[in-house]
């Protein structure tokens, strides 16, 4: 455990849910796991007991859905065998765009003649994406990345060749939604959930909070062992999404303290706040990090991966950690602290302003 793990608390220690099988974490709140096929190898999905207000059943509503596989979909059959205590899913609630938490969501609708519940913006990106080659992969990707000083051969082929990255994991997304706004209150069987939009990591993440339980569901926006992935893609060049990532994270200091937050990845834990000082500090080194080699020497988003990242990456990580240099290189030059120079070899270098 790090030392910044070691200030938070996990109510259930190192206990975790069997593959197909689910662990409650609340009276009527159940966490589950499925694997993904990457070094981050698994995602949190929570049931909650649900009530349909037309018809009075009694049901479940899922958060998050996973990746669309065979082994995931094996995983929710045994769920749906065992853990579900005979009722039946009654909506499918998706925090966010992102392939591990959308990828099924078509799946699982249909299998109950059900409802997807998301955010506009983010059913938006998804269905655009699901059609199409942004993001990590395919050849705008990869001249994206090459503008940025990752254009050796190999890595820009490898790049260019994953051009079916997110419809391989989201080959359908639902036709129809209903959508999910900051500050919307879903009442969700017995207990009122709270919407919190969240910005920088995706679209328009949506966080459900409830009061009575003092749980927060938080997607990805807050995550005990790793950061949140914010990233600048190739379909908005010269975004600036991690002063968006920041401020949502900061306005999360309105819930108590003492809350209990139901992460994507990771374990469920206690202590919002100090995790929320624990980003914004780690995200502040980063800054620093960025203008103190740029003061040595002209950098390109490559040049400072080693800089950003201290392990090996692989192809996937190095996409990711590409979009995350980016990102700390748009918001110090949006706030004037470095300049934007394009080489005649096509590559954007920062300087000091």
């Amino acid at each position: 455990m790090n030392p910044d793990e070691s200030r938070l608390e996990y109510p259930f220690g190192d206990e975790l849910p069997a593959l197909g099988r689910t662990l409650e974490v609340a009276p009527g709140v159940r966490w589950l796991r499925m694997p993904l096929p990457f070094a981050l190898n698994h995602i949190n999905l929570w049931l909650l007991r649900d009530r349909d207000v037309e018809s009075g059943r009694e049901g479940w509503a899922l958060i998050d859905c996973g990746i669309a596989d065979d082994k995931t979909r094996a995983a929710w059959e045994q769920v749906f065998a065992s853990e579900l205590q005979g009722l039946p899913v009654l909506r499918v609630i998706v925090t966010h765009m992102h392939p591990d938490h959308i990828g099924l969501a078509h799946w699982l609708t249909e299998r109950f003649g059900v409802r997807l519940w998301i955010s506009a913006t983010d059913f938006g990106a998804a269905r655009l994406a699901s059609q199409s080659t942004t993001g990590f992969g395919g050849d705008s990707a990869a001249a994206f990345f090459a503008s940025h000083g990752l254009n050796d051969p190999d890595s820009v082929a490898k790049v260019r060749q994953r051009s079916n990255y997110y419809a391989g994991m989201v080959p359908q997304v639902p036709a129809r939604f209903r959508r999910m706004m900051d500050g919307n209150v879903l009442r969700i069987g017995a207990h009122d959930w709270t919407c919190h939009a969240g910005y920088g990591h995706a679209p328009e993440h949506i966080s459900l909070y409830c009061p009575e339980f003092g749980i927060l569901v938080s997607g990805d926006m807050v995550l005990p062992r790793i950061s949140t992935n914010v990233s600048v893609l190739d379909l908005e060049p010269e975004a600036d999404p991690l002063p968006l990532y920041l401020d949502s994270i900061a306005r999360m200091r309105a819930l108590p303290a003492g809350t209990l937050v139901l992460p994507s990845h990771g374990k469920p834990f206690r202590g919002l706040h100090e995790r929320i000082g624990q980003l914004v500090a780690h995200h502040d080194e980063r800054f620093d990090a960025v203008l103190t080699a740029c003061a040595r020497e002209p950098q390109t988003a490559a040049s400072l991966l080693p800089v950003l990242f201290h392990r090996r990456l692989d192809l996937h990580q190095t996409t990711f950690a590409m979009g995350e240099a980016i990102a700390h290189l748009n918001a110090l030059w949006y706030r004037g602290q470095l300049r934007r120079e394009r080489g005649a070899d096509g590559v954007y270098r920062f300087v000091p302003a």
